[in-house]
């Protein structure tokens, strides 16, 4: 059997969500209370979003705000730039809430430290300029884990689909349901730790794919049924060391790995590309 060991790189709380679809606007949208009005009417068409009359005018205030700090970022020297999605007329606190539910901070605190480990990569030299595994197809398309706290199964799923691309050819997409019904050391829609995910795949033999288990965005009882036909498995997983940006380049360049980060700010919630 091949080996297939995954990479994870853990930094404070997880956060996997959609890239929602962007919608552009113009300098004359914002250039007055009624051109706004007509633009968050527009924006509201385009993603289908529904509310009541009196919501309306309290969203519309969210939206507004929202806009004019994507226009001012912006305009600043950024190594990046944001964009209105479909979040645009959600605060960052309620963003928060329903996309930041992984609560990897909290589980890490009562598990205690992190477990070393060591690492294959370690004596990687000719590292490259630049890495993208989209390009070489090791990332599948993107997925969506609506209002559920389940970041932690789609970083580990990510990570495993993968290695596995790269150690057999085959890019499979594989079952986060799987881990958010079934993995017990995990709490499904309300956050988990991807070690704890990773060793669950080894030692129940390895993942189903999407197809046989798909995607809920909820937290249902486990169907062992669908369980009994793995498709990918893995035999262990590595730790990045802590605060090692060298280790870390060298594990991203030889394959993706599983990352958690700080999801806080309101420049994530609109995030779209980088600048340089």
């Amino acid at each position: 059997m091949d080996t297939r060991k995954v990479i994870l790189a853990v930094f404070s709380v997880v956060l996997v969500f959609r890239l929602a679809e962007s919608f552009g606007y113009a300098e004359e949208d914002l250039a007055s209370e009624e051109r706004l009005w007509d633009f968050y009417e527009r924006w509201r068409s385009h993603h289908t979003v529904s509310r009541s009359l009196a919501e309306k005018h309290e969203r519309f205030n969210v939206f507004k705000e929202n806009l004019k700090h994507i226009h001012k970022v912006n305009h600043k020297d950024k190594p990046y730039k944001l964009k209105l999605n479909s979040f645009a007329d959600m605060t960052n606190h309620e963003f928060l809430q329903h996309y930041g539910g992984s609560k990897v901070s909290h589980y890490r605190m009562l598990r205690g430290q992190r477990q070393g480990t060591g690492s294959m990569h370690e004596d990687t030299s000719k590292l490259p300029s630049s890495v993208d595994w989209r390009k070489n197809g090791a990332v599948t398309g993107i997925k969506d884990q609506g209002k559920c706290g389940s970041c932690w199964a789609f970083s580990t799923v990510a990570a495993v689909e993968g290695i596995n691309k790269i150690k057999t050819g085959e890019l499979i997409s594989l079952s986060e349901q799987e881990l958010v019904d079934c993995d017990s050391d995990n709490h499904g829609c309300n956050g988990g730790l991807m070690e704890d995910a990773f060793n669950f795949i080894k030692q129940i033999g390895g993942l189903t794919s999407e197809n046989t288990y798909p995607y809920r965005a909820k937290e249902e009882p486990c169907d062992s049924n669908k369980m009994n036909s793995p498709v990918v498995n893995i035999d262990g997983y590595e730790m990045v060391p802590e605060n090692d940006e060298n280790a870390l380049m060298k594990a991203v360049a030889n394959q993706p790995v599983s990352i958690a980060m700080d999801a806080g700010g309101k420049d994530l919630q609109f995030y779209s590309e980088a600048s340089f």
